[in-house]
């Protein structure tokens, strides 16, 4: 598989909102882009999504996660490669895109005349693709100053276990 072209971002996704709305995650479902391909060796047992940020999000975000899976990036987005469904029940925040299948639209850099193909520029330490979804949704929501919200119908958060 080739590696990607990836959709250029909206101008809304360089805004932070104070709060976003639920489900205000660009969503791409589309089969006919390309997929991300994950460095061999790296098996994908649970499927895998992908979500972008914008580069200096990413680099924050980076700095402080733990464990860290497989980050892509191209002149404009990184990508984080997580376990497939990670948008279920979860509002990313506006300016993040939520890749399903870590599939893209391939526009070729037409916007920005540069490279829009994603790189691998994270390595996993150990045998996993995946950079766990729920922390990395919360340290994208607390480095953009967003509360985060669990669920479609509910914004309060989880509910709780009976």
């Amino acid at each position: 598989m080739d590696r990607q072209f990836v959709a250029p971002e909206a101008p809304e996704a360089r805004e932070m909102p104070e709060a976003p709305s639920l489900g205000a995650a660009r969503l791409w479902r589309g089969h006919r882009g390309r997929r991300l391909r994950l460095p061999d060796g790296l098996p994908a047992r649970l499927g895998y999504d992908a979500v972008g940020m914008p580069t200096d999000i990413g680099r924050r975000v980076m700095k402080c996660l733990p464990r860290i899976g497989c980050v892509f990036a191209d002149d404009q987005r990184w990508w984080w490669i997580v376990p497939s469904g990670s948008n279920i029940d979860v509002a990313w925040p506006l300016f993040t895109s939520y890749a399903v299948g870590a599939r893209m639209t391939d526009l070729s850099g037409e916007y920005s005349g540069r490279s829009r193909v994603p790189r691998l520029i994270h390595h996993p330490q150990d045998d996993s693709p995946y950079t766990p979804p729920i922390p990395l949704y919360f340290m994208t929501c607390h480095i953009a100053g967003i509360r985060p919200h669990w669920s479609p119908g509910d914004a309060s958060g989880p509910s709780r276990a009976i």
